[in-house]
């Protein structure tokens, strides 16, 4: 069939700027008339004329409610705008992680490569008609579109007076696999449908070794849970837990997708994978049952991860130093060794002390994953993560969580390919210990006060940064709240410059640093869609191995007290407890 152009007349919408996880609100504000079509627009002007002309875009995302509405009006716009071809994943699902790969490898028949994606997810925000949608643009890297892009966005959506829309074009069937060809006034239009998981499966195999983790998973001594909290992980936990490295199909817990994630908040921590957690053996009740020997869990778009021994977390900063200290033994794809590595500042120093002992490059960043992109793509970095339950390496340009979890297996099953036929298994906890033992203990704990009015949030931060000129009013308050922590040596705000393209970020966290290389973080976080996040990171290190065992939040009690005591937390927020710790 041969679509017609509409210009649609339209206003700009105040609040439509992209921070470093795209645009992010309520699906009620995104069902507004114009308010998906502007936002949409203002990013092909954003983009240089080739990335939009002739160009073959991925639509998809986490399946989140209102995802294939908005896939279909992204369809329209894209061939208004003169897109060749749109590739949308198989009921418009598509990890986070897995549209980065598809972006990086994919080939049509025809011989074409995707040069950006729309990604439909608000991450680990909770779905549902009354929840959170979101978008962002990926560009032909794979990774999140660079600031000065999402800033020529933002400038876009003040000034927009009109979108182009093919509102002709029919709606095109995101259930079948196949392609649906069109005309339009700049020729031809194809919607290409595609499997959702084959692209990424097929990349993940290049990486690790199946066979060998096969070969855990089939060991009567090893049991294995996989919870994607109802997300996107389950279009690809089946495939690949189940029919490549057989796992039991009773492994796999919360692995349909739904558009609201089943009623629950998809965020892979010790409060919101409340099943997962009781079935490890970390709930608040016993269980007679035995707990599996390993458990993970995924969020909404599957790029975050979290990892559960039996009756054992681990952090996320731990499992990235982890990782990085197994990965060249245990990982074919690091074989040959690592280029660097990197955290994100609010993130515990461990995976600093494996950078310093196995001489590898470091890098401190920014709290946003195209700063490690960056890196990446300059060839300065292999493995990164941060402790918002994110890590990634540079088989693509996104944190990707079941990367992670098939990066733990391998150095399990690594650990345990000798001993498969033994009387006990290397465990996740023997390895985290083995890891303490070596290179010693970060304490760490991370407090999440949610939904906190932005004007005391931003007061609070602002009190901070008055505070920090003097470290004498500093070390009073610390010394009065606990005579037994050591004083801060130096307070300031983290500031970055990229060592590729020499861009400077300010404001990016209030820091307090301590005699002791103990930290006090604080940072507004961005990825809610109503009020403000504050975040308040604490951190020890403990080199003494025998004193490496303590309960973390016992270890941190004296500083917690004192980051409470410090920020005047309660008094400026009226918020006696954090809503989550992790």
């Amino acid at each position: 069939m041969v679509f017609k152009v509409s210009k649609v007349s339209t206003t700009p919408i105040d609040g439509q700027k992209p921070g470093t996880s795209g645009l992010r609100k309520k699906v009620k504000v995104f069902i507004q008339p114009h308010y998906l079509q502007n936002f949409v627009q203002s990013t092909f002007n954003a983009l240089t004329p080739e990335k939009v002309r002739g160009a073959t875009l991925v639509v998809s995302g986490d399946g989140r409610y209102f995802s294939k509405d908005a896939i279909q009006i992204i369809i329209k716009m894209s061939a208004a705008n003169g897109v060749r071809r749109v590739w949308v994943g198989q009921n418009g699902l598509l990890s986070t992680p897995a549209v980065s790969a598809v972006i990086r490898e994919r080939v049509g028949v025809d011989g074409s490569k995707a040069t950006g994606a729309f990604i439909l997810t608000a991450s680990h925000n909770p779905g549902g008609p009354h929840e959170d949608f979101g978008i962002k643009y990926n560009m032909e890297n794979g990774g999140p579109a660079p600031e000065a892009i999402t800033d020529k966005i933002f400038e876009n959506t003040k000034t927009i007076t009109e979108y182009l829309i093919a509102e002709d074009l029919p709606n095109i069937d995101i259930s079948t696999i196949g392609v649906a060809n069109f005309s339009g006034p700049e020729g031809q239009f194809d919607v290409e449908v595609f499997d959702s998981a084959s692209d990424y499966v097929k990349l993940m195999k290049s990486i690790f070794d199946f066979e060998l983790i096969r070969k855990l998973l089939s060991s009567s001594k090893f049991t294995f849970c996989y919870d994607a909290l109802h997300g996107v992980a389950g279009a690809y936990a089946h495939r690949i837990f189940v029919e490549e490295l057989g796992a039991q199909e009773s492994s796999l817990l919360n692995c349909v997708p739904k558009e609201d994630f089943g009623g629950g908040h998809p965020d892979p921590n010790l409060t919101y994978a409340k099943e997962l957690v009781a079935r490890m053996g970390l709930g608040k009740s016993d269980s007679a049952v035995d707990p599996p020997e390993f458990g993970a869990a995924a969020d909404g778009d599957a790029d975050r991860n979290m990892i559960l021994g039996k009756r054992f977390f681990v952090t996320p900063s731990d499992s990235v130093a982890i990782i990085a200290a197994n990965a060249v033994n245990a990982i074919p794809y690091f074989s040959s060794g690592l280029k660097g590595v990197a955290r994100s500042m609010p993130t515990s120093a461990a995976l600093d002390v494996v950078a310093k002992n196995l001489n590898l490059k470091f890098f401190e960043v920014p709290t946003g994953w195209k700063f490690f992109g960056n890196l990446m793509d300059a060839g300065l970095c292999s493995i990164c993560g941060e402790e918002s339950f994110g890590t990634g390496s540079d088989h693509i340009r996104e944190k990707d969580g079941v990367w992670a979890v098939l990066a733990w297996l391998s150095i399990l099953a690594f650990k345990n390919k000798e001993n498969l036929n033994g009387d006990k298994l290397v465990t996740v906890e023997d390895i985290v210990r083995q890891h303490w033992a070596i290179y010693g203990r970060h304490y760490y704990t991370r407090y999440d006060y949610e939904n906190v009015d932005a004007g005391a949030a931003k007061d609070l931060m602002a009190y901070l940064v008055k505070l920090q000129s003097s470290l004498d009013e500093i070390n009073s308050s610390v010394k009065g709240a606990r005579s037994d922590v050591s004083n801060v040596v130096n307070a300031d705000e983290f500031e970055y410059k990229d060592p590729v393209d020499g861009s400077v970020s300010k404001h990016q966290g209030i820091r307090f640093l301590f005699e002791d290389g103990s930290r006090l973080v604080f940072r507004l976080s961005g990825t809610g869609s109503e009020g403000a996040t504050i975040r308040l990171y604490i951190e020890q290190y403990e080199k003494d191995s025998s004193k490496t065992g303590r309960d973390s939040q016992e270890a941190l009690a004296p500083l917690v007290e004192v980051a409470l005591k410090l920020s005047k937390m309660l008094e400026f927020t009226g918020r006696s407890a954090p809503t989550v710790i992790t």
